[in-house]
């Protein structure tokens, strides 16, 4: 039986910056954490979100870590595109989560 997308060791595939990426998922507490990763461009990306309501709100945590030799070659560089890119989804993510339509 295939596993449905949010399950542990599922694999999605998704785009970023004109990158192909296969992730698979290595962990889900339901409507607490969800980690994910995998390979791309030479570098492993691990994905946490963490999710922790109060009353009605939801506040979302993300962490992501990168590891591989672009990222030994351009740590500077890399890094503060990693802190754009998690800025830019929760920015995202905060806007979709406050629409009223």
């Amino acid at each position: 039986m295939p596993k449905r997308p949010q399950e542990t060791g599922s694999s999605f595939r998704w785009q970023t910056h004109s990158l192909d990426i296969t992730s698979t998922v290595r962990e889900v507490v339901r409507g607490k954490r969800v980690v994910w990763g995998g390979p791309a461009g030479g570098i492993e990306g691990v994905h946490v979100w963490t999710f922790e309501q109060t009353g009605g709100q939801v506040t979302v945590h993300t962490e992501e870590s990168w590891s591989g030799a672009p990222v030994d070659a351009a740590t500077a560089e890399l890094g503060q595109a990693l802190h754009d890119s998690l800025t830019a989804w929760l920015t995202a993510l905060k806007a979709r989560a406050e629409q009223t339509d």
